[in-house]
């Protein structure tokens, strides 16, 4: 075996590789084989340095391919600081305006609410009657709660609860009789009386008086007509306006001028109707006049009839 092969354990020998030639290049004018070493500083074109650090043959390259820009793409510039004070900028901008509108709103809302032209309109003595009236309703109803404190105080007492609860349920006994008209009554109040003037009084004006007089506590109530006929005045009472100036009353056509008899504290129902805006000037923007007299025993004679019960029973 000659000395150009090896033995490669098949029996076969293996064929010996060329080696690189070491020595200068034969051919005329060749670059010396030193300098077109890409290891060799002294290949390397003048203005560039050599790196730092040989890498070795086993040294792994790594290539940060996030910073490539694929062909064609276009480049995103870097957001510096004059475009994150842009953003801010707009974005500040419409946070102001929204304040803005905001504030104009409230302020809007509060002139509106502030402003009340009824009381602003209102003089300060008919203020001074309706501070009044609240007081005075305000006493009354405090009366009633001691009232009914009391009598649940003699209620839950023995023998003398017995005798209390009796005289409780006789008394509100007439009390309901009152107010559902069976029963008359007698006590201080007003009169108060409609006159008509170019037009004649009409139902929802009476109806709005005999609810201002609710509100400022009156207890029991009829209305009479010009030719003495009275009719009670309770819940479930209406009012129509008839012909001729007429009023229909629980189906009763009573004739003018009209006359409202009512049980309760005088001075809180009169100034109740005399309230700016109210009763009595609304009928006298229509022409009329509304007379309020005090009644130091106003007698509501008239009865209503009582109602007949179709489907209820009481239980004993």
């Amino acid at each position: 075996m000659s000395e150009e092969q090896s033995e490669t354990g098949t029996g076969w020998p293996q064929p010996a590789v060329p080696g690189r030639p070491t020595g200068p290049d034969p051919r005329p004018g060749a670059p010396d084989s030193d300098e077109m070493s890409p290891l060799s500083p002294q290949g390397e074109p003048p203005g560039r340095q050599s790196p730092p650090d040989e890498l070795d043959a086993g040294d792994a390259v790594t290539v940060d391919l996030s910073s490539v820009t694929p062909a064609g793409a276009e480049q995103t510039p870097p957001a510096g600081p004059a475009a994150v004070a842009r953003r801010f900028t707009s974005a500040g901008a419409m946070i102001a305006l929204l304040l803005g509108l905001l504030g104009f709103t409230l302020v809007v809302q509060l002139r509106t609410t502030s402003t009340d032209p009824t009381s602003a309109a209102t003089r300060q003595e008919d203020l001074v009657r309706i501070f009044s009236d609240l007081d005075s309703r305000e006493k009354r109803l405090r009366q009633d709660i001691e009232a009914l404190e009391e009598s649940q105080r003699q209620l839950r007492s023995g023998e003398q609860g017995r005798q209390a609860a009796l005289q409780e349920a006789t008394r509100r006994a007439d009390e309901l009789g009152i107010l559902a008209g069976t029963l008359p009554a007698r006590g201080p109040g007003l009169s108060v009386r409609f006159e008509a003037g170019s037009k004649p009084i009409s139902a929802y004006r009476v109806l709005d008086a005999v609810q201002e007089l609710r509100g400022a506590g009156a207890e029991a109530m009829q209305i009479s007509g010009g030719d003495g006929a009275a009719v009670r005045i309770i819940a479930s009472t209406y009012f129509l306006d008839g012909s001729g100036g007429d009023l229909v009353v629980d189906g009763r056509r009573l004739s003018g001028p009209f006359t409202i008899t009512v049980i309760g504290d005088p001075t809180t129902m009169a100034t109740a109707l005399k309230i700016p805006g109210g009763v009595a000037a609304s009928v006298a923007g229509d022409g009329g006049n509304v007379i309020v007299e005090d009644r130091e025993v106003a007698d509501v004679s008239a009865l209503h009839a009582p109602v007949k019960l179709e489907h209820a029973r009481p239980v004993s």
